[in-house]
């Protein structure tokens, strides 16, 4: 995930905002008494994990199958560069345990190429497609471009009429700006999203801290999370937000995906299992901390 990076980051406040001021009517009608958290990375065809978050001599037909044993999700992004065909998603499926969320990312031929016009076709065959994950299949994102800005807003209203939201829960990540500075532009387009029970995906970056924009529109959230390769503002960031996650339990969320991205994606399964023991100690959750082989010689088996 190149968006937002900084080739430095001295200087650079990673303190989190409050909740914004739009999401505190919507979570004061939150009923649920339990949140579903899945917690992950951003693929898992990585030979570099090999001896470390897979185990010694693990091959790569394999990879997926212990990636779902080690973490319950994954921001699935290769379907942002292709719709998978029916046989590869069977797969997937065949692959994980119930209980494993794959995270789809709709196509960059709908979001970027298109920019959501006349899609209806390919909107279609991407959702079929994924139905086929079945109860595997978590909260799909859209992920809309950087020029994708307040003058489109009609097309996006079209796109979630169009989209099976009771069939496909969804979740939209903005990177224009002008949704951003604008309190008018903002407040239309999250409010489009709490009608039409669409969430948000909020970006936690060193250098775009706008998106960082702390609106739920929804009793859940999406959180994608980039690092600096582990560096000391990695952990206190990732402990910030088990702090904010924990009030966001105690009012009611119901569902948390918080995905862990590197610019080296070989450290991101470290974080993530630091992240999860720490959730689970500081939220009373029993998530599955992943296990590094490197250090436990012990089998998943």
């Amino acid at each position: 995930m190149k968006f937002g990076k900084l080739g430095k980051i001295d200087g650079v406040d990673f303190s989190l905002p409050q909740d914004h001021a739009l999401s505190e009517d919507w979570k004061k009608k939150w009923t649920v008494s339990s949140t579903h958290f899945y917690v992950g990375c951003t693929g898992w065809a990585m030979k570099e994990w090999v001896g470390n978050y897979y185990p010694k001599g693990t091959k790569s037909s394999s990879f997926l199958e212990i990636y779902a044993q080690q973490f319950n999700t994954i921001e699935l992004n290769s379907t942002y560069y292709q719709i998978p065909s029916t046989e590869t998603v069977k797969k997937w499926k065949s692959q994980t345990e119930a209980g494993f969320k794959f995270a789809p990312k709709i196509p960059q031929s709908i979001s970027h190429d298109a920019q959501l016009n006349n899609q209806t076709k390919e909107i279609e065959h991407f959702c079929h497609q994924i139905l086929h994950l079945d109860d595997r299949l978590g909260r799909c994102f859209l992920q809309l471009p950087p020029k994708f800005g307040p003058r489109q807003f009609d097309i996006l209203e079209e796109f979630l009429n169009r989209f099976p939201r009771k069939e496909i829960q969804l979740a939209v990540e903005i990177r224009n700006e002008q949704w951003l500075s604008d309190i008018n532009y903002g407040k239309h387009f999250f409010q489009l999203l709490h009608d039409f029970q669409v969430g948000t995906v909020i970006s936690d970056v060193a250098g775009r801290r706008d998106v960082l924009h702390m609106v739920l529109t929804q009793p859940n959230a999406m959180i994608r999370f980039v690092g600096n390769d582990l560096v000391e503002s990695d952990y206190l960031r990732c402990s910030l937000w088990i702090e904010r996650i924990k009030q966001w339990m105690d009012l009611g969320i119901n569902e948390l995906y918080f995905f862990h991205h590197q610019d080296n994606n070989v450290l991101a399964p470290k974080l993530s299992a630091w992240f999860t023991e720490k959730l689970n100690e500081t939220c009373g959750t029993t998530l599955k901390i992943p296990i590094d082989f490197s250090k436990n010689q012990l089998s998943l088996f």
